[in-house]
């Protein structure tokens, strides 16, 4: 959103636009109290305001033709405007020290700014760190708006102007976008298109880190901001800006260790002849999670297959949100392991389950796990497995959907000896088997064996076409469990589906 031509410099840093033509204004000082909403008084030389004539106020008579109560009425007006303009944008920034989280700090900028401005749509992009613009945030502009918008040339973008490392303008206004000779024309027609009138744009940057997101402000008609609201505006950004800086570095850490805590999982499920395998994976945020979950399919060597989920937890007694990074580390170990002992003695689900135990007390004396182990031969449709206080799989036929019940047992780590039984069990064709963790039954109602018995009735219940899709099943699931009252997740949420031709 460029303009084509070199915009017009307005005279006075304060200056209004004219009826056209894009601005780039440098920002004034803080007007002081004598600059308010109220009609402008000129002042003589000694500061107080003069009469119609020039002269000060004080060689006017008093009497109809002077009235002294005249310039002290409109200065109490305008300290009453200064005092509504602090007191608003007290009121902004307080809302925007309580957003939480990136997207609603970005959204309350918006929103705030809007406000402050008097306008009605806004957009937001933040930097990138190789430069250029993010995906844009809308106020007011649904998402079609937003990508015509994606559309403009970044030679006539406004955005990339304000996004410059070098030469970038304290602020941008045009009063008519649609009739501004100095807007690039893919931006006018964009303009005229969705109805926008006049534009107001700031940058948010800090010292330290540069330019960190760009700002629009959309009028529906023809107009621009007053220089007090502009003031507001410019005042409000400036509190803005390294807030956001810190959101935006947190983002930053928390899509890093997202793909860090991606990269300990399989980047892709095998599919060998007879299975169809998809999975889920929701993980909790780090600073709620207390624990970290996997999920796994072994190719063995004889054609078989070996599919594990499960969850690791703890950094020794008490341990609660915050130990994540930790579990999500010794969860990788526990998973290569597992890979390992599958390999070796995969058919034995039991002794699977035991060699890791036995790890886990060596190498993770604080820690514990639960988890599922199941041996499964595609081309027989046979199944065996043990649970280590795990949730009981879910098998899904063309009749309904009923719990594979393992034996009752503890989690690793937890006793001095682990043993349980396994089961054997043979499925039908097209019947699915369903792995999932606790994280999930427990977001799917409001206590552990409810969360476990709706989970168990929404794959029952899902249509033909969804069920007999792995993938479709996991996603069905996933949409239709989670309670959207719940308090954020402590847990991840994880699903395995395997599906027999």
């Amino acid at each position: 959103m460029t303009e084509s031509h070199p915009p017009s410099t307005s005279s006075e840093p304060g200056e209004p636009c004219g009826a056209s033509g894009l601005s780039v204004l440098d920002p004034p000082g803080f007007p002081g109290p004598a600059a308010g909403p109220a009609v402008e008084q000129a002042a003589g030389p000694s500061g107080e305001p003069t009469g119609p004539g020039g002269g000060t106020a004080a060689d006017e008579p008093a009497g109809p033709t002077g009235d002294r109560t005249a310039p002290a009425s409109a200065v109490q007006d305008r300290l009453a405007g200064r005092l509504s303009d602090f007191t608003s944008l007290h009121e902004h920034t307080e809302l925007l020290a309580r957003a939480r989280g990136l997207t609603a700090t970005l959204d309350t900028v918006l929103a705030s700014g809007t406000a402050l401005l008097g306008a009605r749509r806004a957009l937001l992009v933040t930097a990138l760190p190789g430069g250029g613009p993010s995906q844009p945030v809308g106020h007011g502009l649904d998402r079609a708006s937003l990508g015509a918008l994606e559309t403009v040339p970044p030679e006539q973008s406004l955005v990339a102007r304000l996004l410059r490392e070098h030469d970038r303008p304290a602020q941008l206004s045009s009063r008519d976008l649609a009739d501004d000779p100095a807007i690039g024309p893919r931006l006018r027609e964009l303009a005229a298109h969705l109805g926008l009138g006049g534009c107001y744009g700031l940058p948010l940057a800090t010292e330290e880190e540069g330019p960190l997101a760009a700002a629009l402000w959309f009028y529906d008609e023809p107009a621009g901001p007053a220089e007090r609201q502009r003031e507001l505006a410019r005042r409000y950004c400036e509190v803005a800006a390294p807030l956001l800086a810190k959101q935006l570095e947190a983002e930053k850490v928390r899509r890093t260790i997202e793909a860090l805590r991606r990269g300990l999982l399989p980047d892709r499920l095998p599919q060998p002849a007879g299975l169809r395998l998809a999975a889920r994976l929701v993980p909790a945020g780090l600073d709620h999670s207390c624990g970290s979950d996997w999920y796994d399919a072994i190719p063995l060597p004889d054609g078989t297959v070996g599919l594990t989920v499960g969850s690791v937890s703890g950094d020794g007694p008490g341990a609660g949100p915050g130990s994540a990074p930790g579990a999500a580390a010794a969860m990788g170990r526990v998973r290569a392991a597992l890979r390992a002992y599958a390999v070796l003695e995969g058919e034995d689900p039991v002794s699977v389950l035991g060699d890791l135990e036995l790890l886990l007390k060596t190498t993770e004396p604080t820690r514990s796990a639960t988890a599922v182990y199941a041996w499964v031969e595609p081309e027989d449709r046979r199944i065996t497995l043990a649970g280590a206080g795990h949730c009981p799989p879910v098998l899904v036929t063309r009749y309904g959907a009923e719990f594979i019940e393992t034996s009752l047992s503890a989690p690793l780590g937890m006793l001095s000896c682990w043993e349980a039984p396994g089961v054997e069990l043979t499925a039908g064709r097209g019947d699915t088997l369903l792995l999932y963790t606790e994280g999930l039954a427990r977001r799917c109602g409001p206590t552990l064996h409810a969360g476990q018995a709706n989970l168990r009735r929404a794959a029952a219940d899902a249509p033909r076409d969804v069920r007999i899709d792995p993938d479709r099943l996991c996603a069905h699931l996933l949409a239709v469990c989670p309670d959207p009252d719940a308090a954020p997740a402590t847990d991840d949420l994880m699903l395995l589906a395997a599906r027999f031709a």
